[in-house]
């Protein structure tokens, strides 16, 4: 295990099985990793750790099962894993509503100016009330284009129809529309072009990486929003530096970013109308335990030789 993971979970690994548990706060290295996976039977790992096929060699012929404590599997050589029969698990829908609420959470903090204004008053700034002082955007009657209409994209639809947004959506395949909620699929293009809130929930692939880049903010509104609780490399950080910077785009809020964390000088960090926040939007109790068992039962069914309860690669079973 390259990570504490919550107790239910951890507690679930220990009882079934000898465990070594990666006993630090910080990730171990590629280094440490390659040293410590020799000869397990069995891989539970977190999202900051890149499980390619010279880890699983490093295992050896042993290794039955990865379990990823995340829903995306960017982080997991999953075709390699096929290839020598490895089945991975993932921890699909129980971070939905969390991820939803950190995305709108995000998006309102950006568009009233809350994080700005917190620290104004902390610096002492807040010098009297005025007709023009920090400004915001309107929720009532503006455009929220989501990108990647899957279960998070559908969530972050429920919470927008309730705040009267109008709700666009783009999506690889054809949608059905949520239940209940007005919404309308449309091109990429049309989106950026008709949105004052770009909401991104799309997975890393080769076809999403950098997929906001100078072109694209190009074409979004100089009001325009984005929020990013996807993956980091989605957005091209210099691009959207140079956005923010120029007021091309009105602001930006982002959980995740490349590196992560981003070291202390990095440009994004010095503007006020962009919000970073740790990596934190599966982060409730709830969630994150919840997490811990589905990894944990992943890893064990893996051990036992079971078929995973949810597997990315189910054509590693012979029916």
């Amino acid at each position: 295990m390259t990570r504490r993971i919550l107790e239910h979970g951890l507690e679930l690994v220990q009882d079934f099985c000898e465990a070594e548990v990666w006993p630090d706060e910080l990730p171990p290295s590629r280094e440490q990793i390659l040293k410590h996976v020799v000869s397990v039977d069995g891989l539970l790992c977190l999202l900051t750790d890149r499980i390619d096929a010279e880890v699983m060699d490093a295992a050896g012929p042993g290794l039955k099962v990865i379990s990823n404590h995340a829903v995306g599997v960017d982080n997991v050589e999953v075709a390699a894993a096929t290839a020598r029969g490895i089945p991975v698990g993932n921890t699909p829908d129980i971070l939905t509503d969390a991820t939803a609420d950190m995305a709108f959470a995000l998006l309102l903090a950006a568009a009233r100016r809350v994080v700005e204004g917190a620290w104004l008053v902390k610096a002492g700034g807040w010098k009297t009330w005025g007709p023009g002082f920090m400004l915001g955007a309107d929720l009532t009657g503006a455009t929220l284009g989501i990108v990647g209409f899957g279960r998070i994209g559908r969530a972050v639809a429920r919470r927008a129809s309730g705040f009267g947004l109008r709700i666009l959506f783009t999506d690889p395949s054809p949608a059905l529309p949520e239940q209940g909620v007005n919404t309308m699929q449309v091109d990429f293009e049309t989106l950026l072009q008709e949105s004052d809130f770009v909401s991104l929930h799309t997975p890393l692939t080769d076809q999403t990486r950098g997929l906001i880049n100078a072109d694209t903010l190009k074409r979004m509104k100089p009001t325009a929003v984005l929020i990013n609780t996807s993956r980091g490399p989605v957005v091209d950080q210099e691009a959207l530096f140079a956005a923010l910077q120029s007021h091309q785009i009105f602001a930006a809020a982002l959980d995740v970013t490349v590196p992560e964390p981003l070291p202390m000088d990095h440009p994004l960090l010095g503007l006020d109308n962009c919000i970073i926040v740790p990596h934190i939007a599966s982060a409730s109790w709830r969630t994150r335990q919840n997490m811990s068992l589905m990894a944990a039962e992943n890893l064990i069914a893996g051990l036992k030789g079971e078929r995973l309860p949810h597997c990315v690669n189910p054509e590693v079973y012979k029916e």
